[in-house]
C-alpha cells in the first residue's frame, strides 16, 4: 500500500503538518490531533479541487497516512502516556537524556533515534498482540 510520509511537528503556536512526499499537503491546528485532521480534510480538498491528470499518482487508489514526529513533538504529544522513567525502562536511555530530547535542548543522534522507534514499535505490536 502506498504511503503519505506526514511530519508532525509541535510550534509555539500549536502543531504543524505537511506532506513530505506529496506537495501542496499542508495542515496545522492547536493539537496534533487537530493537525492530523486538518492532513485528512486537506487531502480531500486537494483531490476534490484538481483534475484527475493533476493529482499525483500517490493520491489515486488506497494509500495510509504515515505521521513523522520530531523528538521533542513525539515525547511531548505522549508526555500524559509515557513518563521519563517508563521511556528509559524501553528504550535504555536514560530519564535525563530524554528529557534533554523532550525539551529540545538536545537532538538525538541517528542511533539514538533508531532506539526509540524501535522500542516503541515493539511495545505497539506487544500491546496489539494482548487480549483482556
Amino acid at each position: 500500500m502506498k504511503k503519505i510520509r506526514v511530519v508532525l511537528e509541535k510550534t509555539k503556536d500549536g502543531y504543524s503538518a505537511y506532506a513530505e512526499n506529496v506537495d501542496g499537503i499542508y495542515g496545522g491546528g492547536d493539537t496534533a490531533e487537530e493537525a492530523k485532521q486538518s492532513i485528512e480534510d486537506a487531502i480531500v480538498l486537494f483531490k476534490k479541487y484538481n483534475n484527475a491528470e493533476t493529482i499525483p499518482a500517490i493520491l489515486k487508489g488506497n494509500y495510509s497516512l504515515v505521521f513523522r514526529f520530531d523528538p521533542e513533538s513525539l515525547f511531548n504529544y505522549y508526555k500524559g502516556i509515557f513518563s521519563n522513567s517508563a521511556l528509559e525502562r524501553i528504550t535504555g536511555i536514560n530519564q535525563r537524556q530524554i528529557q534533554h530530547y523532550a525539551s529540545g535542548h538536545k537532538k538525538p543522534r541517528e542511533a539514538q533515534l533508531k532506539k526509540i522507534e524501535t522500542a516503541l514499535h515493539k511495545l505497539g505490536n506487544e500491546l496489539i498482540a494482548v487480549e483482556l
